[in-house]
C-alpha cells in the first residue's frame, strides 16, 4: 500500500505544473485565437453584445478583400525583400565576428566583447535620432538601404548567442585541425560553422521576426507608399473614423502566418540552439 500511494504521489505531483502551463499557454494564445475568429466574421457579429468568440457564420471572402483593399502583395514583397537581406546580412557577419572573439587569440577580444554587451543596454529611441541624421546626411531615406545595411555589420545579441556556442566548442578540436595544417579560415568554414547550425538557426529566426515584424525603423526610414512594408502597409485599413476590423484581422493574420510556419518548421534546432549557446562563459 505505502509503495502505491507513493506511486500516485510521484504520478500526481505534477498535475499543478502541467495545469499552470496549460493556463498560461491559454492566456498567450487568446489574442492570436481572437485574431483568427474576428477575421471570419461580418462587421456585425464583431460588435454583437454579448461578445462570441466563434463567428455564425464564417467569411472566408474576408481574406481576398483585405488583400485587395490595400496593394498587399507589393507589401508583402517589400517585407519579403527587407527579411531575407536582413537574415543574410545576420548570417554572414555574426558568426565571423563571434569566431574572432571566441576562438582567435587576440589581445583587444575581451575588450570589444565587453562593449558589444554593452551597446545591448542602449535603447534603440536614443540613437534613433542620430542615425536617421545620419542617412538623412547620405540621401538614403526612403531606400531600404537603412534597414538592410546594419544587419551585414551583425547585432550584439546575435553576436552573444554565437560567441558563447563557440566559446563551447572544444579547443582540442581547432588545435587537431591546427597540427593537420588547416589556416584560420579553414577551420572556421570547415569545423566551427558546421558545428554552428543549431545557433545559426537561432539566429536566423530572430532574425526573421525582428525584419518582418519591423514597425518602427521602417516608419523612420520609408514615406513612399509603393515602398511600404506589410507592417505599415496594415495601416490602409484605419480611417478618420472607423476601423474595418474584420479586413485588419484577416490581413493580420496573412502577415502573421509565415512567422508561425517559419518557427514551427526550425523549433527544433531553435530550442537546441538555446540550449547550447551563451550560458558558458
Amino acid at each position: 500500500m505505502k509503495n502505491t500511494s507513493a506511486y500516485y504521489k510521484k504520478r500526481l505531483k505534477p498535475i499543478p505544473l502541467y495545469l499552470i502551463v496549460i493556463l498560461l499557454s491559454l492566456i498567450f494564445f487568446s489574442p492570436f485565437l481572437i485574431m483568427v475568429t474576428t477575421a471570419l466574421k461580418t462587421n456585425a457579429d464583431a460588435f454583437e453584445l454579448p461578445v462570441k468568440l466563434f463567428p455564425r457564420k464564417f467569411i472566408w471572402s474576408n481574406f481576398p478583400e483585405a488583400m485587395e483593399k490595400i496593394p498587399y502583395m507589393r507589401y508583402m514583397m517589400n517585407t519579403i525583400l527587407i527579411t531575407f537581406l536582413s537574415i543574410a546580412g545576420q548570417l554572414i557577419s555574426t558568426p565571423m565576428v563571434a569566431y574572432s572573439l571566441a576562438k582567435i587569440k587576440w589581445k583587444g577580444a575581451p575588450l570589444i566583447s565587453t562593449l558589444i554587451m554593452g551597446t545591448m543596454m542602449i535603447p534603440y529611441t536614443v540613437t534613433m535620432i542620430p542615425l536617421y541624421k545620419i542617412w538623412s546626411g547620405l540621401g538614403m531615406t526612403n531606400t531600404y538601404i537603412p534597414l538592410i545595411a546594419p544587419t551585414f555589420f551583425g547585432s550584439p545579441f546575435y553576436i552573444i548567442i554565437v560567441r558563447q556556442f563557440f566559446a563551447g566548442l572544444p579547443n582540442s578540436l581547432m588545435e587537431a585541425a591546427k597540427i593537420d595544417g588547416a589556416g584560420e579560415l579553414r577551420r572556421y568554414v570547415s569545423i566551427a560553422l558546421p558545428l554552428s547550425k543549431p545557433a545559426l538557426t537561432t539566429v536566423g529566426i530572430y532574425a526573421f521576426i525582428a525584419a518582418w515584424s519591423d514597425y518602427l525603423a521602417p516608419l523612420i526610414y520609408i514615406n513612399k507608399t509603393e515602398k511600404l512594408t506589410l507592417s505599415l502597409g496594415l495601416q490602409g485599413f484605419l480611417n478618420q473614423y472607423s476601423v474595418d476590423w474584420t479586413h485588419l484581422m484577416a490581413a493580420a493574420t496573412i502577415f502573421v502566418v509565415p512567422v508561425v510556419i517559419f518557427f514551427l518548421f526550425f523549433q527544433r534546432n531553435f530550442v537546441e540552439g538555446i540550449a547550447t549557446s551563451g550560458i558558458k562563459g
